[in-house]
């Protein structure tokens, strides 16, 4: 059995110290993150590597998006895509010695105004859900698990209301259809909605909120998934919202789930 646990961290030089509060408390075996903002070789790895996270495949850049796949486990490269040829750092894909290839996405956020003709973001974002879609159908992934803010909470109950954010960018018609078109070219089973069927579950919640956990107007935007082959070995998904309420937090928390291969 190993463990795995995607997180956006807004920053993992900022929040350095988060990264390895974790790693110490729940011990992953492997651990996903997004919105690195820094270089590969800027990336605090001394205290990783102290708590037994010793291998790392990333994808970096200074200020912006970048993924990095830390491991307690031997890893070798597997990768990396420039989806919509943005020339972003967004995803990275790294194999286990079982054979296991895991996938790291951090899809764009697709700006305020869910309108591709009056925001670019937006058509960025769904030009890279279509390229996710167009890949896994000519490549037919398996034994796979892919992780990470796919910036898409894609269920009602994923949300707080879906009726008040039927519009909003991140839970839109659109944007669902495209997620759902990504997903099923891959086959990929979600894993966390597998063993947590029914009821609200967020990952994300903003920063605006005076009190988010008081006001718990949560989005569920960070997933794992994994090919048929192997999604039935996935279990024990769980999602950390106290994380949200550590010293100077991302606005999304740890989502993790087990594998027995």
């Amino acid at each position: 059995m190993f463990s795995i646990a995607t997180w956006n961290i807004n920053s993992v030089r900022l929040r350095a110290g988060l990264v390895e509060r974790l790693l110490r408390d729940e011990a992953p075996d492997v651990l996903c993150l997004q919105e690195i903002k820094s270089p590969v070789d800027k990336v605090p790895l001394e205290g990783f590597a102290a708590a037994g996270y010793r291998y790392m495949v990333a994808r970096g850049q200074k200020g912006y998006n970048g993924v990095a796949i830390l491991s307690r486990l031997p890893l070798q490269d597997a990768g990396d895509r420039d989806y919509a040829g943005l020339g972003h750092a967004r995803q990275v894909a790294a194999r286990l010695e079982n054979g296991v290839t895991i996938h790291n996405f951090y899809v764009p956020a697709g700006g305020d105004i869910a309108d591709r003709e009056q925001n670019v973001k937006f058509g960025q974002k769904l030009d890279f859900l279509t390229e996710m879609r167009d890949v896994f159908h000519a490549e037919r992934p398996q034994k796979s698990i892919l992780v990470g803010d796919l910036n898409i909470a894609p269920r009602e109950d994923d949300v707080w209301s879906h009726k008040q954010l039927l519009k909003v960018v991140s839970h839109t018609p659109v944007e669902v259809e495209h997620l759902g078109a990504a997903q099923d070219a891959g086959g990929w089973v979600d894993i966390t909605r597998q063993d947590i069927p029914q009821g609200q579950l967020y990952s994300w919640w903003s920063y605006r909120a005076r009190d988010w956990d008081a006001a718990d107007r949560g989005r569920r935007l960070d997933h794992i998934w994994a090919t048929p082959d192997i999604s039935n070995a996935g279990h024990g998904s769980r999602i950390l919202r106290p994380v949200r309420g550590w010293d100077q937090p991302s606005d999304h928390v740890p989502v993790f789930a087990s594998f027995d291969l």
